[in-house]
This record gives structure tokens, sequence and C-alpha cells, in this order.
């Protein structure tokens, strides 16, 4: 798990921006749960890992975790 300072820390920043304090090009989207900043999927606000953990859960409705 990431430290949850990094997200609040981001939270910061966009506030900041909302005020104009702060360049918006140096914001990075974060996983909502874990806070991972690569792997990013903006349809679901999650990172690579947690998406596919939660798929192969079922907890995602209408995504299932596909295997051939």
């Amino acid at each position: 798990m990431a430290k949850t300072s990094l997200i609040d820390k981001e939270h910061k920043r966009r506030v900041a921006v909302a005020k104009g304090k702060y360049p918006q090009v140096r914001l990075h989207n974060r996983c909502k749960i874990c806070g991972r900043p690569r792997g990013y999927y903006r349809d679901f606000g999650l990172c690579r890992c947690c998406l596919r953990k939660m798929a192969h859960e079922g907890v995602i409705p209408g995504l299932t975790k596909s295997s051939w």
C-alpha cells in the first residue's frame, strides 16, 4: 500500500490549482485505493493492479477478468 500522505498531498495540489497557485500540468492522477500514480485507468479511477484484483473478485459491475 502506498502512503496516504501522497494521496493527501495530491489533493492539496488540486485545491491549489483551483486557486491558481499551482501549475495544472504538474498534477498526476492517482489510484483511489492505493495511491499508485502509474497504470491509472480514468474510467474507473483505479490503477491496473487494483482494477485487476477487483475485477477478479467481481466487485466492479459489468467487468469480468478474461482468460483464454
